[in-house]
């Protein structure tokens, strides 16, 4: 970059061009990603795998909707995981600690012990720390450029979202790997390691960050601190009695913990747009209409994370039972089917990006989704006609697999990065964390709902039919909302937030940061 576009990069030493603290945490983050895809690549088949061979033998309708679970509950955790960052922690305490949780994480998991204690325990910190870490370091990159100019943050957010990718692709590509048919404490141990490399990076560059997320934003006020502290402790009580309870029952099992959360993921989605309404008391009409059209685009999302995030879990128990994994003349094992929408997110985000820009007001936002949902509905056609095929004994070439997640990438890239713009677009200025935080309750409510209708539906119709009913919902969603786009762009538009105001950003390369 030139003296004259970026002086203050130019007295130092830059990151292609960028601030130095950017380095820091591409690396974080590339690690991160690495161990949680990594632990993703083999948790199901783990959870399914034999006790003789060192898994834990659960049916696939009991360990899909605990994978499921684990995709998801990350974006539920994210909400207090922000909040903590902005009023308590800072966002560079709350990464650090996130990072140290998560690594806990994967240790407890790679500890070679008998029995699911430590693992689920370890599942719980994973979960736990992501909920600090993941919204918080995305945070940092953004406050890395205060004061500097558009184009050079969205150009630093590009680099750090190869970090991502990069981390993602090289989790899925050596964790199963290690991992083979039967030692999974050595593919969890690869994440504590990964996850160990990450936090290193993170503490080595710590002064490279120089006054990037030091302190909470908005520290709480001394009468706020007490009544948090209230609210925190009857809830931990509550929350005590209630499993307590649970377990005396003898409900507490397997089974009945990813009904509970799921519910409980509903529960707080609908409670966040009542809460959202509720506080736009100050907003002028044409935003009120604004937020009523992305209720519309929220359903839309959840429907389309219902049938996507399932990559970890339905999807690879679809390829651990039906594809032949050794059709390429090598093995590729089930969890390292999923690398392919890795690749396709970094060969078409910048095709969708400038398909987006060239088609400018043409193809409004509502028309984007209900795009992005059917061609995920129509994926799931896929499989399910593939299903069919294995139920007669044959089995599925890796080349189809190939086919699925290349309309599940192309969905992707038509959903996840324009909800991302126009949620920040629709959002009034007093609301748009709260609004932000809305967006991520879609894979937190979709995610674990899939896997849950999994449980419910296989043991009853079989998977050939369960694809198609969940395809089936997927693409009446996307003709539904096809139809009723134009009131949608209308209600938008109140706000000057229709066709001809929303111009997405280029497609980001991953959905969830």
């Amino acid at each position: 970059m030139s003296h004259r576009e970026y002086p203050a990069a130019s007295r130092e030493k830059t990151f292609f061009g960028h601030p130095r603290g950017l380095a820091v945490l591409f690396g974080t983050e590339m690690w991160e990603r690495f161990s949680f895809y990594g632990l993703q690549g083999i948790l199901l088949t783990f959870l399914t795998a034999s006790v003789l061979h060192n898994g834990l033998g659960l049916s696939d309708t009991v360990a899909v909707p605990i994978a499921s679970l684990y995709s998801g509950a990350v974006y539920l955790t994210s909400l207090p995981g922000g909040w903590l960052a902005d009023r308590v922690l800072g966002a560079r305490r709350a990464v650090l600690i996130g990072g140290v949780i998560i690594m806990c994480g994967h240790i407890s998991m790679a500890i070679p012990v008998s029995g699911p204690g430590l693992v689920f325990f370890g599942l719980f910190l994973v979960v736990l720390g992501s909920g600090l870490l993941k919204p918080n370091i995305s945070v940092m990159v953004g406050r890395l450029y205060d004061g500097d100019s558009d184009a050079r943050r969205d150009s630093g957010f590009s680099v750090f979202y190869m970090g991502i990718n990069l981390g993602g692709f090289l989790g899925i590509l050596v964790t199963p790997y290690l991992a083979g048919d039967d030692r999974w404490h050595l593919g969890f141990g690869a994440a504590a390691v990964g996850m160990a490399l990450g936090l290193l990076w993170y503490v080595r560059g710590w002064s490279r960050l120089t006054n990037t997320g030091i302190g909470p934003s908005r520290p709480l006020a001394d009468d706020e601190r007490g009544k948090v502290v209230r609210v925190v402790v009857v809830s931990l009580v509550i929350a005590a009695v209630a499993i307590a309870i649970w377990a005396a029952t003898g409900t507490l099992t397997l089974s009945t913990v990813p009904t509970v959360v799921t519910i409980l993921s509903i529960a707080a989605a609908v409670w966040y747009f009542i809460y959202i309404f509720g506080e736009a008391k100050d907003v002028t009409a044409a935003e009120k209409a604004g937020l009523r059209a992305y209720v519309g685009l929220f359903i839309a999302s959840v429907v389309f994370w219902m049938l996507y995030l399932q990559m970890g879990s339905i999807l690879t128990a679809f390829a651990s039972n039906s594809v032949d994994l050794d059709s390429w003349g090598f093995h590729l094992p089930a969890g390292g089917v999923q690398n392919f929408n890795s690749i396709f997110i970094l060969v078409f985000s910048p095709i969708f990006g400038a398909i987006w820009l060239k088609a400018g007001s043409g193809f409004g936002t509502a028309y984007k989704f209900a795009l992005g949902v059917g061609l995920t509905g129509l994926s799931w056609v896929f499989l399910g006609w593939l299903q069919g095929r294995a139920d007669s004994g044959i089995l599925v070439a890796l080349g189809w697999m190939v086919v699925v997640y290349l309309l599940l990438t192309w969905g992707e890239l038509c959903v996840s990065p324009v909800g991302l713009s126009v949620t920040t677009q629709l959002a009034p200025s007093n609301l748009k964390g709260q609004l932000m935080g809305v967006w991520f309750l879609g894979p937190a409510v979709g995610t674990p709902l899939g896997g849950q209708a999994y449980a419910f539906l296989v043991p009853k119709v079989g998977e050939q039919a369960f694809f198609y009913i969940l395809a089936g919902i997927a693409i009446l969603t996307a003709v539904v909302l096809a139809v009723f786009s134009p009131a949608l762009h209308r209600l938008m538009g109140r706000g000057g937030h229709g066709p001809d105001a929303v111009m997405e950003t280029p497609a980001e390369p991953r959905k969830d940061d």
